[in-house]
Formats: C-alpha cells, sequence, structure tokens
C-alpha cells in the first residue's frame, strides 16, 4: 500500500488486501497445518505452518507497514520475539540494557542467557551520552524501553543512535515499543535496528490474545531472524494472527482514548497528597516532558505513581478500586492497576533494580474518564481505614 496514507488509513488497510479468491474484506483465518504442494518442492507460497501461514503473513506486512520497517516477523509471544532477537548474539557478547525494564526481560537476560554466557549489564542513567560511555568492545547490543516499565522514562531514541553511529563498531539497538506502539512513535524512523512488540497489549488491545513481533529494515537481520522463527517454531496461530489483526484496525482511535483518559487521571493524581511522585509523559511534571512532546505523538495510556504510605497502603489501594481490575497486563480496552514489585516485576527483587513497592503501575483503558476517576477517589478514601 503506497506510504503516502495517513497512520490511521494504513491501520485499516495496510497488508490487509482482500482475499483474491473471495473478495473476503477480512483476512481469512488459514486454520491448516499444512499445504498442498503441486510438486515435489514446487507450492504456492506455503508448506508448513510453522515456517509460514497465510494469516501471519497479512499480520507480519501490517506491523512492517506501521512501524516504517522492511520486514516484520510474528511471535508466539513478546518474550518469545525477545529470545529470538537475543539469539543474534553468541557466548562472550554483551547486552547494554536500561535498568528500568519489564521483569521477564530482566529474567531472561539473567537467569536463561548470562548463564549461556552472554554478559548482560545494566545501566541506571538513561541519557544517550551516559549509555554510549557504558559501552564497551564487547558490548554488541543496546537494549532500551521508551517509556519505560514501571518508572515511564524516556530514552531519546534519536539521540542515542546518532551516538551510536559515531563508534567504530556500532552495537545493535532493539528498542521495546510496546508502551507506545506505533501510533505515538517509529523508533525505526528514530535510528533504531530493531523494534520489539508485545502484541499482547495494545496491538491486540482487548486481553484475548497473546503474541509478539520483531520488526526492522535490515535484510540480513530479517532472514537470522527468519531462521530462528522457523528454526525453534515459537509462533502463534493463524487465530491469534488475525485477532491482533483486528485490534490493529482500531488501534489509533483507541490510542487517542487511551491518552486523553491517562491525561485526565495523571491531572487528577498530581496534586492529591498521597501521591509521592507521578510518572506520566504527558503531564508537565514528567521530568522529560519535553522529549515525550518530541518523541510522542501523545502521553500514552500507562502511568504509574508511589503512594506516599508505601507498600501496605499500595496493595490496599490497589484491591480497593471496583473499576479498574486488579491485574497483570496492559493496553486492553478495560483499566488495570497493579503493584509491579509484587506482581509484573517480582523477577527483580531480588537485584539492584527492584521496584519502589509502593509503586502503582495503571493501565488506563477506555471507559468514562470520570468514572475512573471516581473509582480512584473511593479507593484513596476507603483503603486508608482497611
Amino acid at each position: 500500500m503506497d506510504d503516502k496514507f495517513a497512520f490511521e488509513t494504513l491501520a485499516v488497510h495496510g497488508g490487509q488486501e482482500p482475499d483474491p479468491s473471495t473478495g473476503a474484506v477480512m483476512t481469512p483465518i488459514y486454520q491448516s497445518s499444512t499445504f498442498k504442494q503441486d510438486r515435489v518442492g514446487v507450492h504456492k507460497g506455503y508448506e508448513y505452518a510453522r515456517t509460514g501461514n497465510p494469516t501471519r503473513t497479512a499480520l507480519e506486512r501490517s506491523l512492517a507497514v506501521l512501524e516504517d520497517g522492511t520486514f516484520a516477523l510474528a511471535f508466539a509471544s513478546g518474550m518469545a520475539a525477545t529470545d529470538a532477537i537475543l539469539r543474534l548474539l553468541v557466548p562472550g557478547d554483551e547486552v547494554l540494557a536500561v535498568d528500568d525494564l519489564y521483569g521477564g526481560t530482566y529474567r531472561i537476560l539473567k537467569h536463561i542467557f548470562e548463564p549461556m554466557g552472554l554478559k548482560v549489564r545494566l545501566t541506571q542513567d538513561l541519557t544517550a551520552d551516559s549509555i554510549i560511555d557504558s559501552v564497551t568492545g564487547a558490548t554488541r547490543m543496546i537494549w532500551v524501553e521508551s517509556p519505560t516499565n514501571p518508572r515511564m522514562n524516556l530514552i531519546d531514541i534519536a539521540s542515542l543512535s546518532r551516538a551510536l553511529a559515531k563508534l567504530e563498531q556500532r552495537p545493535l539497538l532493539c528498542v521495546d515499543n510496546t508502551f507506545a506502539t506505533p501510533y505515538l512513535q517509529q523508533p525505526l524512523a528514530l535510528g533504531a535496528d530493531l523494534v520489539l512488540h508485545s502484541t499482547t497489549k495494545y496491538l491486540g488491545g482487548h486481553s484475548d490474545v497473546i503474541g509478539g513481533a520483531v520488526i526492522g529494515r535490515d535484510a540480513d537481520l530479517g532472514q537470522r531472524l527468519a531462521f530462528v522463527q522457523n528454526a525453534v517454531g515459537a509462533v502463534p496461530g493463524p487465530m491469534d494472527c488475525f485477532l491482533v489483526l483486528r485490534g490493529i484496525k482500531t488501534l489509533a482511535i483507541r490510542m487517542d482514548r487511551h491518552a486523553s483518559n491517562a491525561k485526565a487521571i495523571a491531572e487528577y493524581l498530581a496534586p492529591k497528597s498521597q501521591v509521592a511522585e507521578l510518572r506520566y509523559p504527558g503531564h508537565a511534571t514528567h521530568p522529560q516532558f519535553g522529549l515525550a512532546q518530541s518523541q510522542m505523538r501523545n502521553g500514552g495510556g500507562m502511568l504509574s505513581f508511589i503512594h506516599e504510605l508505601g507498600d501496605t497502603a499500595a496493595r490496599s489501594f490497589v484491591e480497593a478500586t471496583k473499576l479498574f481490575t486488579l491485574a497483570e497486563s496492559l493496553g486492553g480496552v478495560e483499566s488495570l492497576i497493579e503493584v509491579p514489585a509484587a506482581m509484573t516485576h517480582v523477577s527483580t527483587s531480588e537485584s539492584s533494580i527492584a521496584v519502589d513497592p509502593g509503586l502503582i503501575r495503571l493501565s488506563v483503558g477506555i471507559e468514562a474518564v470520570d468514572d475512573l476517576i471516581e473509582d480512584l477517589e473511593q479507593a484513596f478514601k476507603t483503603s486508608v481505614s482497611r
């Protein structure tokens, strides 16, 4: 599809042509594990569903269009996609990662790949200059999230990419774009080499599918990752691909509603005495508010705050909500709330990057924002007395 179209148009049509055999507007679910060959080794582009499936192809084409990439590969989960990227490295190679990152990413780095010989270093200073200063001769990959999970820090992707280009041996720059989605920012256009998504989250958008994806522009990287995808086999089924494709069609309008709701909630939380620290890129109190305005379309639907009274109060608060659902994950149309230190980031609890136990993370949904704010207000009031 012509890339002159706006994002909203590409989300509906990109990579999703009507079925040529029937004219079906929606991509069919090709629920088949194998495909007929006309002669030995001669087929219509598909032979075995682990290697390729037409529904998966449509999803991969759509993702490539949305992230302005030349290739995209779909996986069975965000962690499967992470695993595939890390398999580009060999023992002795070093991954330099920001220390504010998803607990599952920390777990796979430290407890799966480090024992296999990969060197893993975490950096606390997230500025481009500081990350560059941390690069060593062994560094082959830099792993960042922006916004980060769960503290909502930002990485200046363009500045980091420009600085990396000056190095004699440039490490690969991988950006987890799950929180922002390609609607809010496109890391490849800012100079990243690879973009990672948990398609479970905003791309699927309805809390009914698990998936992941890797997108890039370099043909060699694409071939290497496609080999891993096929050889390891952590691929999504056709129904999973269909559900993500369906979600993508409404991504733009959902993200606008997520963001407008989140901004209103941030404005509600900012003056609360129980809020020791608010973290939302779309609010002026965020230390990188200027970067957010230049790098992202809007502040997104994720925010976090630290409860003034700490761990016990944070747990009591999230258990007191009625409309916000106490649950892990994020990016669905319904609002979710959690305490990362005890839930999504428990794997970091014994490390130097442990999350503040009083930090509360909100995935703001698309409900009426007045109802969401009323729920938070009653939780503040009732949790104090629990």
